[in-house]
């Protein structure tokens, strides 16, 4: 059958329409031009004899009767030791002026994993951030969203638990980067001294849409192989809203007929897709998945989080330069806390939480001219100590650590039958926390 076809009948930004037969979803396809010069393109539509083609770069300088060619095959990424340390486009291509990375050539967007050979979460992954070791543990293989908005520090605070993890490999993938945190990422890697351990996909804002589509298949593609050859795995992926917005900019001009807020209907099999590649498989290794969702205007509500929620295993809120620990939620953390963690854990967790939620109130009579009562005196100022040395983000503690500092917060403001905890936790913890 013909493979090579040179009727392009229509080209709008980066999509080329071109009259073939025999040719399937997701196939990729090569796209000769006059100056000697060729770019890659994937068919996202067929319509009869009509095949649309996305092209991972400008197509200027395509014409109409340039040399189609379609390959039979669908984007590989390449997998082997050689992929650690290094930086490479969404589409693959090393960005880092490195040699060409010789691997193994992999399929992306496969189906996730089959759930025979998954086994049930129950191992805590360490990132020595006290908000969340402490209270919202993160455990191996889950899928849990960074919720914040544009300006807050979310992609510090990946750089912090890439450089503080306990992963064999972690894998970021940047959609819609800017120039400064494209090079932050870096230096932090280099300074940290996990780049030897670390594979970057980046899209940059300055790059087709197509590439910041293909970043998260990329980048899971390779931790899917990194696992079945027992590797720990973390994967941290920013922005999955760029992601989303890529996706709907290619559908509006595709003419396809938009959903909520403009988004395709097929949005949340979109992020699904990605976010069901988190496993922890028998017998061998496991990925992690930390992503990014910025919420425009704060609005939690918005299509992407939306359907976020309804996906993943929980949340981090990152709201004014900290991790908020009410809108925040580990739905795997009963997993790990009390059985991996000291017995004390939950109890504790949960006493600090209560007493700072009780803090907000005496804010409120503080502001509202209310006469204080020492006990109102007392939780302001537990709740001026709990965010300095528990919800900062520069704090940097591990669990055993952090579960210390925690009764002495408490122990420093309040009598012991005020916290509201188990006798036996008080007997235990309370001497050594008022010595």
């Amino acid at each position: 059958m013909k493979r090579v076809y040179d009727r392009i009948v229509d080209m709008r930004g980066n999509l080329l329409t071109v009259l073939a037969h025999g040719v399937a979803l997701g196939e990729l396809a090569r796209v000769d031009r006059r100056d000697g010069l060729s770019c890659y393109a994937s068919v996202i539509r067929i319509e009869g004899e009509k095949v649309t083609l996305q092209a991972f770069e400008n197509t200027r300088g395509v014409f109409t009767n340039d040399r189609v060619a379609f390959l039979g095959r669908a984007m590989q990424a390449t997998y082997g030791p050689a992929l650690l340390g290094r930086r490479l486009s969404g589409s693959g291509v090393p960005i880092d002026n490195g040699p060409e990375i010789l691997g193994e050539p992999v399929e992306i967007g496969t189906p996730s994993f089959n759930p025979v050979r998954r086994v049930v979460p129950r191992h805590m992954v360490r990132t020595n951030i006290p908000m969340i070791d402490l209270f919202n543990c993160l455990v191996r293989s889950q899928k849990i969203p960074i919720f914040s908005i544009a300006g807050e520090p979310y992609n510090q605070l990946l750089m912090r638990i890439a450089n503080q993890n306990d992963a064999d490999v972690v894998v970021i993938g940047g959609m819609g980067l800017r120039f400064d945190d494209y090079h932050a990422f870096i230096e932090n890697a280099e300074r940290s001294g996990v780049m030897q351990k670390t594979v970057m996909f980046v899209h940059r804002a300055t790059d087709p849409a197509v590439e910041c589509l293909l970043v998260p298949d990329m980048a899971l593609a390779c931790a899917e192989q990194f696992a079945v050859h027992d590797k720990h795995v973390l994967v941290l992926l920013t922005d999955m809203t760029a992601f989303a917005d890529a996706i709907k900019e290619i559908s509006i001009t595709m003419d396809l007929v938009p959903s909520n807020r403009g988004y395709p209907g097929s949005l949340y099999s979109d992020l699904a897709s990605r976010y069901e590649k988190a496993v922890e498989i028998e017998g061998s290794g496991s990925i992690t998945i930390i992503s990014v969702t910025t919420m425009p205007g704060g609005d939690v509500t918005h299509p992407v989080p939306d359907n976020t929620g309804y996906i993943t295993e929980g949340q981090f809120y990152l709201h004014g330069g900290r991790i908020d620990p009410f809108g925040s939620l580990s739905r795997l953390k009963q997993q790990v806390i009390g059985v991996e963690t000291r017995e004390d854990h939950n109890d504790l967790a949960n006493a600090l939480i209560r007493l700072y939620a009780e803090s907000q109130k005496a804010r409120e009579r503080e502001s509202m001219g209310f006469k204080l009562s020492r006990w109102d005196q007392n939780l302001l100022d537990f709740s001026q100590k709990f965010e300095s040395q528990m919800m900062d983000l520069h704090v940097n503690l591990p669990i055993e650590s952090a579960l210390i500092l925690g009764w002495q917060l408490l122990a420093s403001c309040f009598q012991s039958h005020e916290v509201g905890m188990k006798q036996a936790f008080i007997d235990k913890y309370w001497p050594a926390a008022v010595r």
